[in-house]
């Protein structure tokens, strides 16, 4: 039987601070407004009624939008602007999530508007809501997103693109296998793509086998070429021929720890293997070495996890401030 309706997937999506702010219309009769400004409807005081229900409609939105994803919300606020004949009503929604907040911002503006509607319409019953939109977006891949109406309307490029700027990295594939050209090396691949997005100068890439001398070799290129970072994937496992990080512990000063732990309680949320993964971050002579799974889907759910960590921890081993 053909599926006609999903909720979408968003569990590969990394966790980002969100923010949505919707706006709208209604407008009222001289007559009626006057008497919400003085607070001396029928039914109470219909600014503040309508407030309330705008923040519960917030965050009850996966409850009237049957595809619309259950969010946990860090703040919902509801503001006006009162113009002769006119009420402006915002609705700014705020959370950390996988997923945006526009529908819970939309959803909080209109059921406040409605609201108004409601509890006004026994004394004006021509009253009108329009210009009902969104205005503005922030977080996840898109960046900021400013509607068009607005003067100052722009898409910004999400705040992390260049945070590899001025930053050297290399790459490197620990994989018999692929070393020999059995398989194609989508993980390295995945890893510099990483980088090089985000302004980072790549300067080597090399697919070796599971051998420690040619992960020695390897990373002291690294240190001769003076490269801030070196990004390694494969050789993380539990097997006879997983190396890297015996090898690189032997050659480092200080490791991470973080690093491994962060990727490994991230991956768990999908498959509890992820737990016997040995990946870690060590710092060799002026040089970053963190380590990857091998697989591209565990690549990528650890650069989700701690790709914004890296440069970071590159200005903090040069003794920049925070």
């Amino acid at each position: 039987m053909k599926q006609n309706y999903r909720m979408i997937d968003v569990g590969d999506k990394e966790t980002t601070r969100r923010k949505a702010v919707a706006t709208g219309t209604i407008r009222l009769s001289p007559v009626t407004m006057q008497m919400i400004l003085k607070g001396d409807s029928p039914k109470g005081n219909i600014l503040s009624i309508a407030e309330v229900a705008g923040i519960m409609a917030a965050k009850n939105t996966s409850n009237l939008l049957p595809l619309c994803h259950p969010l946990i919300l860090d703040s919902v606020r509801i503001w006006f602007e009162i113009e002769e004949t006119e009420v402006h009503a915002s609705c700014e929604v705020i959370c950390s999530a996988k997923t945006g907040v526009e529908m819970e911002a939309l959803t909080g503006l209109n059921v406040c508007l409605l609201t108004i509607y409601d509890l006004a319409k026994a004394v004006d019953p021509v009253i009108e809501i329009t210009d009902v939109y969104l205005q503005k977006k922030e977080g996840g891949k898109s960046g900021v997103w400013t509607h068009p109406k607005l003067a100052s309307a722009q898409k910004s490029p999400p705040t992390c693109d260049n945070s590899f700027q001025g930053l050297r990295f290399s790459v490197g594939t620990l994989s018999d296998r692929a070393s020999q050209g059995i398989y194609d090396d989508q993980s390295g691949t995945l890893l510099r793509e990483f980088c090089s997005k985000r302004s980072g100068k790549e300067e080597f890439y090399k697919i070796i086998p599971d051998e420690p001398e040619a992960l020695r070799r390897l990373v002291n290129e690294s240190v001769e070429r003076k490269v801030d970072i070196l990004l390694l994937t494969g050789g993380t496992g539990i097997s006879n021929r997983d190396i890297t990080p015996d090898t690189i512990k032997d050659i480092s000063s200080k490791e991470l720890v973080g690093f491994g732990e962060l990727q490994r309680q991230f991956g768990s949320h999908y498959t509890k293997a992820a737990w016997l993964s040995r990946s870690s971050a060590y710092v060799v002579k002026n040089v970053l070495v963190v380590l990857f799974p091998g697989s591209p889907k565990a690549v990528k759910q650890g650069l989700d996890c701690v790709g914004s960590l890296i440069p970071h921890a590159v200005r903090m081993m040069r003794g920049e401030s925070h």
